[in-house]
């Protein structure tokens, strides 16, 4: 696999049943709309949805920061994009943008933490080395990008 930076995650279209009564895109979908992008790149690491039934190993998400930045409505195309932050033997650190399909504007981040995890156990395990030596590769070449705007950035109101 030769790693994209960041890593194209696909496309998707706001759905009349995602717009909220302010007649944009409501915030649970902006969620989904990520979690849909991730599926598609973890199912091009060998990580999804096959992973799991041949392994009964998973990621769950720890924790998530999204960012709404710019409004989107009903039609709208998405593109999403992938970047690694951090890796160790058991998590992933990952940015991801969601920007509109066709202007290009970013409309939303969402950072997130994953912990790969054994399903019979229900307790954090290490990826297998093949994995390692994916995101460790992938991380390297992330690495070389600029550190994306909202990295880390905390809740709270500005004084």
């Amino acid at each position: 696999m030769s790693i994209e930076a960041p890593l194209d995650c696909g496309q998707a279209v706001v759905r009349p049943e995602w717009i909220d009564y302010n007649g944009h895109m409501n915030v649970g979908y902006y969620t989904l709309a990520f979690d849909q992008a991730l599926d598609r790149a973890f199912d091009r690491f060998d990580c999804g949805k096959a992973y799991v039934e041949r392994t009964n190993h998973s990621f769950f998400v720890l924790q998530t920061n999204v960012r709404y930045l710019q409004e989107v409505t009903q039609g709208d195309p998405l593109a999403f994009s992938f970047l690694l932050i951090d890796r160790d033997p058991k998590r992933l650190h990952y940015f991801m943008e969601m920007r509109h399909g066709e202007s290009g504007f970013l409309a939303a981040t969402s950072e997130q933490v994953a912990l790969h995890v054994d399903l019979d156990r229900r307790r954090s395990a290490p990826m297998p080395e093949a994995h390692q030596a994916l995101f460790a590769e992938m991380l390297a070449a992330h690495a070389l990008l600029p550190r994306p705007e909202g990295l880390g950035q905390s809740i709270g109101l500005k004084r």
